[in-house]
């Protein structure tokens, strides 16, 4: 009899069992919002606007063995807002626009994350903004970095669904699309 079968049956349940560590595994439990970014541009007359938030509030939990049981939320602080221009962010604040008065936060809270391979994912949540919430679903990249994980998204929204610039900015002036980015940045646990 093979003197080595015991040992290969051992190091073979071992595996099976999961007694050595994954060494690509990780898990991310807290943003470091200080590093971390939200942004957005829309076009007005025909030329892109650039424009960030300040202050939000994110929470993370995220295990890459596991991302289907991954969560994540996030509040940002509409007041927050910084278009370049003193006039246009006091306009935003308006009742025609985020009506931050009324609304003075956005939120998001996820209900699913779907692995797509090579450190993508989907994840869908409701998005709540001016007090209408949308499901909507994020396409982000993770990339991992020194004990840190950058978890990069975008999504396009259309301000009508959100009722954001009615009135006389429900016309062309301002694209119904805006195209919004963030990293939140994460060390690994």
């Amino acid at each position: 009899m093979n003197s080595r079968f015991p040992s290969l049956c051992i190091l073979a349940a071992a595996l099976a069992f999961g007694f050595f560590p994954d060494a690509e595994a990780a898990r991310y439990t807290q943003v470091n919002e200080t590093a971390s970014t939200i942004s957005f541009t829309y076009n007005q007359f025909s030329s892109r606007v650039y424009g960030t938030f300040g202050k939000f509030k994110a929470t993370l939990d995220f295990d890459t063995t596991n991302p289907e049981a991954g969560h994540a939320a996030l509040t940002i602080q509409l007041h927050s807002i910084d278009v370049g221009s003193e006039d246009a962010d006091t306009e935003l604040q308006k009742p025609a626009w985020f009506d931050t008065q009324k609304y003075p936060e956005a939120t998001f809270e996820s209900t699913g994350v779907k692995a797509l391979g090579d450190n993508r994912y989907s994840i869908t949540g409701k998005l709540t903004l001016r007090g209408i919430t949308r499901e909507v679903a994020v396409p982000v990249l993770l990339k991992e970095e020194s004990a840190i994980g950058i978890f990069d998204g975008q999504l396009t929204l259309k301000r009508s669904d959100f009722k954001v610039g009615e009135g006389e900015w429900g016309d062309t002036v301002v694209s119904d699309d805006i195209n919004i980015r963030f990293r939140m940045v994460a060390p690994q646990r």
